[in-house]
């Protein structure tokens, strides 16, 4: 489900340093837990899933809809692999050609195995708790950032953030039109496939 914004108030992390000009696009409780050491999983989860390919239908008619504007406008394709997608635009308003360089020195290079490999993303970095990849691409510079959140008694849950920094006032104009389809279509579907995919990892 998703959570308010707010909730990242009462949390302390890593990545807050790292995206610090960055606006939170939304938060989400993922339908996930498990105890100390479960994030692992979490984390494996995520990189193994076939999302969008096993999504309902109109998840993959919308995020084919997006590679064809992609590929007429130059926008890039969502879909391609980091390696695919080319040389990445900097951080809009930087030189900075990746988030990385915000990266604490001891934690840079933690997350290399971590990566989804067939996703547009990089990999920033990983805590017990925390791992974060960016993506970049005409619109906007993002970040996912996941979670491993103590909710006590030996229980923790899982939390998705995604962080934003649009290119100019088309990245703004292009965030919000997308933003009910994003809502009312792709995180709910997204949500139901990892509480399967969780369900049946044992």
């Amino acid at each position: 489900m998703r959570v308010p914004n707010d909730v990242l108030k009462t949390q302390r992390w890593v990545i807050s340093d790292v995206v610090h000009d960055f606006e939170v696009e939304d938060v989400w409780a993922l339908p996930v837990d498990g105890g100390p050491d479960g994030f692992d999983d979490v984390i494996g989860l995520m990189a193994a899933m076939d999302f969008p390919g096993s999504a309902p239908l109109p998840v993959r008619v919308l995020w084919g809809i997006r590679d064809l504007l992609g590929r007429l406008f130059g926008l890039g394709r969502v879909s391609a692999s980091a390696e695919d997608a080319g040389a990445w635009p900097p951080v809009p308003g930087t030189g900075e050609p990746s988030l990385s360089v915000r990266v604490p020195a001891e934690l840079r290079g933690t997350a290399p195995d971590s990566r989804l490999t067939d996703k547009p993303f990089r990999p920033l970095y990983r805590t017990g708790t925390e791992f974060a990849e960016e993506i970049s691409n005409r619109t906007m510079y993002g970040v996912m950032h996941l979670a491993w959140v103590d909710q006590g008694g030996g229980r923790y849950q899982g939390q998705m953030t995604v962080y934003v920094k649009p290119r100019g006032a088309a990245g703004r104009a292009y965030m919000a039109f997308i933003k009910p389809f994003r809502h009312a279509i792709v995180y709910p579907a997204l949500m139901r496939y990892v509480e399967r995919s969780w369900a049946r990892r044992a």
